[in-house]
């Protein structure tokens, strides 16, 4: 029985420096060769799905964390922020001296100062991953297409990241912005790293059911694969929910297995265990 598999991006399909290892690109290759259904349910913006990934071979994709849904190509969903929201989060965001970026199908787009004040940020992201020469990291690595310079009031805003000079910051857009989803990323509770605001009532399990109707498809076919908390919903919402090793400890407690680190063959791994592809002598 064919099976439809839903792969984040950052930390599960690529590391945390985003390289993609060799064997996930040939575990993902496998599958569908053997008729499975890949789809990647990340985080990203489209614009932020780079060729690289595209090669791998996939279905189709989720992002803005379930605000986005295609299917080779057909936009299945899509639901973007309104253009006086996104003027909102601009000038709130200008007010406060916080740089940012926006996250949209058609690009991403940073604020003035955004490679300056984020390359100390970004360094610590993944310092606190654990990888090696994370002092040389540079936004340019991680963000290699950011767009300087373009308009930043825009109707096609699928969510808007900002680092965090406290986080007093995220608490106080969620004061401010009660008509969006607030959250934070890059470190858990007050050690996190950036703020996000997003679409309202949009998670990865939603877009997951919406995919499912369009497909025609069961739940019970259904497997997903995370490292974070906010994949959480994905992996209770699929009939096999899967954890990296290299997760926190949230998602590896509720998942029904927990694979190797994302580093280690966890992709390529949990695809043998799980039947999906045959492991390779």
């Amino acid at each position: 029985m064919s099976k439809i598999i839903f792969i984040d991006v950052d930390g599960t399909l690529l590391d945390y420096e985003n390289n993609l290892p060799a064997s996930a690109d040939k575990a993902i290759k496998l599958a569908r060769q053997n008729g499975h259904k890949v789809y990647i349910c990340t985080g990203r913006s489209k614009a932020e799905v780079y060729s690289y990934l595209w090669d791998i071979g996939l279905d189709g994709m989720i992002g803005g964390n379930g605000s986005y849904v295609e299917d080779h190509d057909y936009v299945v969903m899509h639901q973007v922020m309104t253009k006086e929201q996104g003027k909102h989060i601009v000038d709130w965001l200008k007010s406060r001296n916080l740089e940012f970026y926006l996250e949209s199908n058609n690009g991403l787009f940073a604020s003035e100062n955004f490679e300056t004040r984020g390359e100390p940020v970004i360094q610590e992201y993944s310092r606190r991953k654990g990888k090696d020469n994370s002092d040389k990291l540079t936004v340019k690595d991680v963000f290699p297409e950011m767009i300087y310079g373009g308009e930043l009031y825009r109707d096609d805003l699928n969510k808007v990241s900002f680092i965090l000079e406290s986080y007093q910051d995220h608490l106080d857009s969620i004061k401010e912005f009660p008509d969006l989803k607030p959250g934070t990323w890059g470190g858990k509770g007050e050690v996190a790293l950036f703020g996000d605001l997003g679409v309202k009532d949009i998670t990865k399990a939603n877009a997951i059911d919406h995919l499912l109707q369009y497909l025609g498809a069961s739940i019970e076919d259904t497997i997903a694969f995370g490292d974070a908390k906010i994949d959480i919903p994905m992996l209770e919402y699929c009939k096999i929910g899967v954890a990296m090793g290299s997760g926190g400890d949230e998602i590896k407690a509720m998942a029904d297995y927990v694979t190797d680190d994302v580093d280690q063959d966890g992709l390529y791994n949990a695809f043998v265990h799980l039947g999906l592809i045959d492991k390779e002598a």
